[in-house]
């Protein structure tokens, strides 16, 4: 008889990957996107919801229908490319910027109103965070036990404090948009969801997902496939309630800390109005257990693709990826945001563009031929967005500019769907030839 999942256990599986998923800039960024998009916050959101939560499950649903991880998905354009494209993947979700970002957001807004913010603090934060998320990630086969089953409900009676009061007890109302918000609301609220970095985390936590499963005894792809779809769509569910709740949060009681320049100083002063003493309490351990779930799932999807790319033990290379992402995080929360922009902007495309293709594997005779075109024009249009947004992108022509969608970070998305019509019609067209 087949090992399968029990009611129990599955439900663990979409808690662990809920947990995996909601991290640093699912939190801090969604009560900036309602607090500068004021009245049109809905259409903000729906923009922030397609690349918080719907690239991430089509991610995950491409993942499970393929069976594989990364390298699978990246098969069609061979192996050197793919092992380009997933070691930038690897790097920017892992010891580069969202690793570090989970030890330096847990600090900013779980810490620092308790101990005051300082170098020598942040320094003894990350060390003892890093050594937690070390010490669990050694053991991946037993993710969904520590972080579905033990953990995650904690994370989740915290969130539904926090969501309640902010639905129920704003302290203000809704106010008029501000910036790009006034005309773009939608393409806005899109583009901050890159900040999230879950499209391209959901590249990596699929393999986890898929271990976690097979950890279980379970190994029939019928089943993985179908486990890892329904993990996928209860983590979808809840995180589209966090980001709606903290989206209308910022919106509704941004006025506690106008300007802000991210959404901790928002949570910080909403919670202090709303509980007292306690909200900040009740914060630091929402934001110290979602950045520790997250930082777990980091370095251990990290250590098993690192370890197999470069013939070093597991135990080895998550000791130095945390080592590494301690020392990264002590650059500040501010400087990790401000380097992540250009680079999120360059990968983004193409991992969008990649998610879609997969799931439309069926329809090509010859992937590469339709892979390959597709993914250069993202990679492209990616690059010259990032550097832009690096501001050294000067002497790129300007009728770049003049693409729809270019002043918002989207001017690639009429390349790449022009060349995804002609190398898919090229690819029917010499099929049918042959």
């Amino acid at each position: 008889m087949n090992a399968s999942l029990n009611s129990r256990d599955l439900l663990g599986l979409g808690f662990m990957t809920f947990a995996l998923f909601l991290g640093a800039g699912n939190i801090i960024f969604p009560p900036l996107v309602g607090q500068l998009a004021g009245n049109t916050i809905w259409f903000a959101a729906l923009g922030f919801l397609l690349t918080g939560v719907g690239l991430p499950l089509l991610a995950v649903i491409a993942l499970a229908r393929i069976g594989g991880g990364l390298n699978a998905v990246t098969q069609p354009i061979g192996k050197v490319a793919g092992t380009i494209f997933g070691t930038l993947i690897y790097l920017t979700i892992g010891p580069l910027f969202a690793t570090p970002r989970t030890a330096t957001v847990s600090y900013s807004i779980g810490f620092v109103p308790f101990v005051g913010e300082s170098e020598l603090a942040l320094a003894i934060y990350s060390a003892v965070f890093f050594l937690i998320v070390m010490l669990i990630a050694l053991y991946p086969g037993r993710l969904l036990d520590t972080v579905g089953k033990l953990i995650t409900p904690f994370l989740i009676v915290g969130l539904s404090a926090l969501a309640l009061a902010a639905i129920f007890w704003p302290s203000g109302s809704i106010g008029l948009p501000s910036g790009p918000y006034i005309e773009h609301a939608f393409a806005e609220g899109f583009t901050q969801g890159y900040q999230t970095m879950d499209a391209l985390a959901a590249l990596v936590f699929g393999i986890v997902i898929i271990q976690a499963i097979n950890d279980k005894g379970i190994t029939e792809t019928r089943l993985v496939t179908r486990y890892t779809i329904i993990a996928g769509l209860i983590a979808s569910i809840g995180l589209a309630l966090v980001y709606v709740s903290l989206i209308w949060l910022g919106a509704s009681s941004g006025n506690l800390a106008p300007d802000a320049p991210t959404g901790a100083p928002i949570l910080n002063a909403f919670v202090t109005h709303s509980f007292g003493a306690m909200g900040n309490i009740l914060l630091a351990l929402i934001i110290v257990l979602a950045c520790l779930t997250t930082a777990i799932g980091l370095i251990s999807a990290c250590g098993l693709y690192f370890s197999q790319l470069l013939n070093i033990s597991y135990t080895k290379t998550v000791v130095g990826l945390s080592v590494v992402s301690m020392l990264i995080a002590n650059q500040g929360l501010s400087q990790l945001i401000a380097i992540a922009v250009p680079v999120l902007l360059t990968l983004y495309p193409i991992a969008i563009a990649l998610v879609l293709l997969c799931l439309a594997m069926s329809c090509w005779r010859h992937p590469p031929s339709v892979f390959i075109p597709t993914l250069t024009v993202a990679a492209m249009f990616g690059l010259m967005d990032g550097l832009r947004a690096a501001g050294i992108g000067d002497f790129l022509p300007l009728w770049l500019q003049a693409l729809p969608g270019a002043q918002l970070g989207l001017g690639w998305v009429l390349p790449v769907l022009i060349t995804l019509c002609l190398s898919a019609g090229a690819n029917r067209l010499c099929s049918s030839k042959t």
